[in-house]
Formats: structure tokens, C-alpha cells, sequence
């Protein structure tokens, strides 16, 4: 396993998962540079010691010139609140942005890590999904995430020695838990069902996941994998147990069906993550949802 050690790691994209890639990777010892398009989140980020903070849109060119190219590690891990138009904004052409910065000349990025989603597979029905599954995204969104995706897997050797792609479960963790929030404020009723199951993964987890991409033998690269957790479970039974240890009612399903992004129905499946795990050796330190959320009702 490699180092960050003295590494120079340039994050595009600073929100839950970038800016807690930084902080480790600070504390690691690496030179780290980010692009952030708040300038109030940019005032956040200097203040954990970062090398640079550059405020700028992601999609433009205009940062090409602030930010040398060359770097040992690029992690892309830009998120969109917006629909269509703004996933193909961050995720599409964000990815053709950061490309062309790579592409025009000099030593290429050593290595390049992009943080996808599980919204490119269109697998339901109970299926089990792991990274042979057709992946041509359920929904527009989806969609969008998997062209970004593919304009990684086409990039250049001259540009990029090596990538990972990272198809994240549904992300919760400290300040992120909005299942947990609803129960906490007393709500009685809950959108869907509880049928299908929730493929989740806390974001610390991500963290080291992301960190085990980073610093794996130069002989592994240009992979994809499903990054969740070991034990998915049904939606009613994450709630139930919530509201057990905050003693609350168990909450009724309304039993309209629940939609995605995009409208498509929630799907029931399991997100197999055996990948990462036979060939980086990572393992999720919260494997189920009762670990990630017992700590946080503990803190």
C-alpha cells in the first residue's frame, strides 16, 4: 500500500464526502488543493490548513490556470441538488472539464478517483447488483452520472495514469441522517413503502474506501466498485428500530410508491460490494445500519 505522505491531492468538489476526504488526507500528510464553487463553504476549507482553495464553477475552464496540473491523486466527488440540467452541469461536464485540464500537457494525473452512485443501475425486484450488471442508469439523472462515468473510462493514459470509480449506496452519517431526523421530530406517517431494502453506506466508510483506492499497488487501477455496506435491510425495519431507541411510534407507510430522483419507483435490490473487498482488501467499519446509527445516537 502506498502513502499520501507529501502526495499533492487536488479534490474537486468540497461538500459531505470531499470535505471529509481533505480533513483525512490533511492528517495524513498530503499537499491539498480544492475547487469549491461556495465561497462560504471556501472560508470552511481554509480554515483545516488546505495548500489551496479555489473558488470557482467546475464546468468552466476558468480554473484551469489556478490549479497546476500534474498532481498525484484528483478526486472527483462533486454532488448536484438540481435536476437533469444540473447533474449534466456537475457530473458531465464537470468530468469533460477536468479532463481537458488533465489533457493539455505534462505530467498526467498519477491517479484519478471519481465518486459515482448506484442510480446508474436500473436493477430491481430483488436483484443482487454487483459491477457486472448492465448499468445504463433508471433514471435521467442516473443516466447522466453514467456518461460522466464513461468519459472517465475513455480518458487518455497522457492524461490520467490510472482511475477508480466508486458507485456509492445511499450516503448518512454524523449530520446526515435524514430518516433519524424525521423519527426524532415525531413524524406518524412516512411517504412509500417499507418493503424494499435500503443499500446504505456511512460516509466514513466512503472516507476509507476512497483512501484505499488512493494508495493501492500501482498494478490495480481503471476499475469500478459498488461501495455499501454488508447488510442491507428493509426500509420498515430501519425505521422500527429507530424508533425503539428513541421511543417513538412506529410510523405508518402511506403506500404510495415511492419515487427516485427522476420519478422512477424505489427499487428492492441488494448492492453487492464483494469487489473492493476481494481485491483492495477494504472492509465497511459500520457493516450494518444498526453500527453507523448506534454510534450517532450515541454521540
Amino acid at each position: 500500500m502506498g502513502s499520501l505522505h507529501g502526495k499533492r491531492l487536488v479534490i474537486f468538489g468540497c461538500g459531505y464526502v470531499g470535505s471529509a476526504v481533505a480533513r483525512a488526507a490533511v492528517v495524513a500528510g498530503a499537499h491539498v488543493e480544492v475547487l469549491t464553487r461556495n465561497p462560504e463553504k471556501a472560508v470552511t476549507l481554509r480554515a483545516l490548513g488546505l495548500a489551496k482553495v479555489v473558488v470557482a464553477e467546475l464546468s468552466a475552464n476558468e480554473w484551469h490556470g489556478q490549479i497546476e496540473r500534474g498532481a498525484d491523486f484528483v478526486v472527483n466527488c462533486v454532488s448536484s441538488g438540481g435536476g437533469p440540467d444540473g447533474y449534466r452541469k456537475s457530473y458531465l461536464e464537470g468530468m469533460a472539464s477536468i479532463i481537458t485540464w488533465a489533457a493539455k500537457g505534462g505530467t498526467p494525473i498519477g491517479t484519478m478517483l471519481y465518486t459515482s452512485s448506484t442510480a446508474v443501475y436500473p436493477q430491481g425486484g430483488g436483484a443482487v447488483v454487483d459491477e457486472t450488471a448492465l448499468a445504463e442508469g433508471a433514471t435521467p439523472n442516473g443516466k447522466v452520472i453514467r456518461e460522466s462515468e464513461i468519459l472517465l473510462e475513455k480518458v487518455a493514459a497522457s492524461a490520467c495514469a490510472r482511475w477508480f470509480i466508486l458507485r456509492l449506496a445511499g450516503i448518512y452519517g454524523p449530520g446526515r441522517h435524514h430518516l433519524l431526523n424525521q423519527l426524532r421530530e415525531g413524524v406518524t406517517e412516512l411517504g412509500g413503502s417499507g418493503a424494499h431494502r435500503l443499500n446504505l453506506i456511512h460516509r466514513d466508510d466512503i472516507v476509507s474506501a476512497m483512501l484505499a483506492c488512493l494508495m493501492a499497488p500501482e498494478a490495480i487501477g481503471r476499475q469500478i466498485f459498488n461501495v455499501a455496506d454488508t447488510a442491507p435491510a428493509a426500509r420498515e425495519a430501519v425505521v422500527r428500530w429507530l424508533a425503539e431507541r428513541l421511543q417513538r411510534p412506529m410510523p405508518v407507510f402511506d403506500g404510495v410508491p415511492g419515487t427516485r430522483r427522476g420519478g422512477e419507483p424505489m427499487p428492492d435490490r441488494v448492492i453487492a460490494s464483494g469487489k473492493i473487498q476481494s481485491i483492495l482488501g477494504w472492509r465497511p467499519q459500520y457493516a450494518d445500519y444498526q453500527a453507523g446509527f448506534g454510534e450517532i445516537l450515541g454521540a
